[in-house]
């Protein structure tokens, strides 16, 4: 079987021989059963894994939220070795925890209750860096964020869950919620294709509430925004409201999204630091620029978005 585009056991309490930790895998995997883990997608550029040191800090900080024992420096030793193999594409890393001799949802309180199970695949694909957005700490070009062409995105109608505190902002592999409003998002594409009608361009992200009814980040990235300048908002930076960027926070939903940390960090020291701040149906009318992000394609500019009541807020960058 071909490396690339095929799951590698890299961590499994089977045997040490291939085939068996591949028939290792059955039903049984807490991963499929409950949900029990947490993963992680990483881009791939010149056998280099893009904004590596986030990707470390989110394996270590999740495992010990899901109290789970791994070895993350040796882990990455392992990710770079397969980025090496691939060279362009993507990784995408599963941890779960491994069979429990207890039944039901319950591990036992002892190392056998930690150990984990992780799995990796190699994909390989371009992805697009042609466009950068060049981070004001002056991180170099290789760093950079790769931007994407603008897309045009849709306020959806299913919402996320909201969780505990010890939960929420982990990417576990708890994503029915995610499942529901992917979904939807695929069925107002289907529908843009078969009408013909591409006026703002692909639609190409949906913006996604939690059940506190504000708006949290897109199906499958964070958000960042800008207000107009006549909006009053908290913490408006004298003279500076044109410059502010706003990200909603995550202290009941949503996920810590890579991207969203690099950007944050990289505007720490700047004039305009980012500013947690919620998104609500208010704002929406009032929002001057928008961005969608993720690890993978980094940001997708928004030119156009449209609201639950069909009416379409347009941006020009």
């Amino acid at each position: 079987m071909n490396e690339r585009d095929s799951w590698t056991c890299l961590q499994s309490q089977e045997p040490d021989s291939l085939e068996s930790r591949l028939k290792g895998f059955t039903l049984d995997n807490r991963g499929l059963a409950y949900g029990d883990g947490f993963f992680t997608t990483m881009g791939v550029i010149d056998g280099a894994i893009l904004w590596q040191d986030y990707h470390r800090q989110r394996i270590h900080s999740h495992a010990k939220a899901l109290q789970l024992t791994l070895d993350s420096h040796a882990l990455l030793i392992s990710l770079q070795v397969h980025a090496q193999r691939l060279q362009q594409g993507v990784l995408k890393l599963i941890v779960t925890r491994a069979p429990q001799s207890v039944r039901g949802y319950g591990f036992t309180p002892s190392i056998s209750g930690s150990q984990c199970e992780i799995w990796l695949k190699s994909t390989a694909m371009t992805i697009a860096t042609t466009n950068q957005w060049h981070l004001p700490d002056g991180r170099s070009v290789a760093m950079s964020v790769p931007m994407q062409p603008a897309i045009a995105a849709v306020c959806l109608t299913a919402q996320i869950a909201c969780l505990p505190p010890t939960l929420a902002g982990l990417k576990s592999l708890n994503r029915l919620d995610n499942v529901m409003v992917s979904g939807e998002l695929q069925r107002l594409k289907a529908a843009q294709l078969t009408s013909g009608k591409v006026l703002g361009g692909e639609l190409g992200e949906g913006l996604v509430r939690d059940m506190t009814g504000n708006w949290v980040e897109g199906t499958m990235s964070n958000v960042f925004y800008q207000l107009s300048p006549h909006t009053n908002y908290p913490s408006a930076p004298n003279n500076q409201e044109l410059l502010q960027w706003f990200t909603p926070p995550l202290k009941r939903s949503g996920v810590h999204g890579v991207m969203r940390a690099v950007i944050i960090d990289a505007f720490a020291t700047s004039a305009t630091p980012i500013v947690e701040r919620p998104l609500t149906d208010e704002d929406l009318p009032n929002l001057s620029q928008m961005f969608f992000c993720n690890a993978v394609r980094g940001v997708m500019p928004v030119n156009e978005l449209t609201l639950l009541s069909g009416d379409k807020v347009y941006f020009t960058g």
